[in-house]
């Protein structure tokens, strides 16, 4: 946590992953666009729900200068979250949200790569475990370079005010 807290290591922003119409897709395909990316899980009960929302709200509240921001939701649990599933999920939060999986190890690399945390807990049985995991919103921009990141709970307020910042480039 500390290398994403402090830069003390490169983020990896490149992956290659399925999105929720089963098409692969690179971290190049979304060249020219500011990234939100979010690690998460369709089964959580609080934290991605209510991120993803904020996520949401904030490109409606950007306007047309949303069209210049492509929101992703990343799974933390391939196993559960298949397309067709992240199809319907991320239906629910904004039409140009896209969802993306992968087999556990793609997902594994691009949260390395991320330096996102995330750990299975309560494994009652396959349906009803939980996970622990980070929370953060990564921004990266349109040349695929990692700019910051924003905290759990942020409001969807000051993710405009970041958001239109790094679109006029504008930093801090």
């Amino acid at each position: 946590m500390d290398s994403l807290m402090w830069g003390r290591e490169p983020l990896v922003t490149s992956f290659e992953l399925t999105d929720h119409d089963g098409k692969r897709r690179r971290d190049d395909h979304f060249r020219g666009t500011l990234l939100l990316i979010y690690f998460g899980y369709m089964f959580c009960p609080d934290i991605c729900p209510t991120d993803l929302q904020v996520i949401a709200q904030a490109i409606d509240e950007l306007g047309s200068a949303g069209d210049a921001v492509q929101p992703l939701f990343v799974t933390l649990d391939p196993e559960r979250d298949t397309p067709e599933k992240l199809a319907s999920y991320v239906s629910l939060f904004h039409p140009r949200l896209i969802g993306l999986t992968g087999n556990p190890e793609e997902i594994r690399s691009v949260a390395r790569g991320y330096k996102v945390y995330y750990a299975r807990t309560s494994e009652t049985d396959m349906s009803t475990y939980l996970l622990d995991h980070s929370a953060f919103i990564y921004l990266v921009d349109g040349s695929g370079r990692y700019v910051g990141f924003l905290p759990p709970g942020t409001s969807s307020n000051r993710l405009v005010d970041v958001i239109r910042r790094h679109l006029l480039g504008i930093s801090k």
